[in-house]
């Protein structure tokens, strides 16, 4: 051997010793992350509660829709109008079946607020820093 040939040999396998160091990610697997396992705490039997059978003939306690159960857990059941709001209601009256769908009619009257209602809309959404508060005739 000369040492043309030894000197690339050494160069060869010098250079397979060092590729087989670095990561090519030739075989395409995803290893786990050994740090992201945690330990599951271990499974605890609940205490008695004394829970007692329903009563024959009593309603079910998960009877009605989930809008009613939603509006029960939430505010807890129907509670009592105040003078005020039961004042409010009587004034409105009653809404007409179709309200909703009557809305945009060119039939239904509507009150214009004005400029200042219109800039309030149209300005521009921001986290307010470079407001101003402006009192006319201060």
């Amino acid at each position: 051997m000369t040492n043309r040939t030894l000197a690339l040999a050494l160069i060869a396998a010098g250079s397979t010793a060092l590729a087989a160091c670095g990561s090519t990610d030739v075989l395409g697997r995803d290893r786990p992350d050994e740090f992201a396992v945690q330990r599951q705490a271990p499974l605890v039997v609940p205490p008695d509660f004394n829970l007692e059978p329903p009563a024959p003939g009593a309603p079910r306690p998960a009877e009605g829709t989930a809008s009613q159960q939603a509006l029960e857990a939430l505010f807890g059941g129907p509670a009592p109008r105040s003078d005020a709001e039961t004042g409010a209601l009587n004034e409105a009256g009653r809404a007409m079946p179709g309200i909703r769908s009557a809305v945009g009619d060119e039939e239904t009257n509507t009150v214009a607020k004005g400029a200042v209602t219109r800039d309030i809309i149209a300005a521009p959404a921001g986290a307010g820093a470079e407001a101003q508060a402006i009192i006319p005739g201060a």
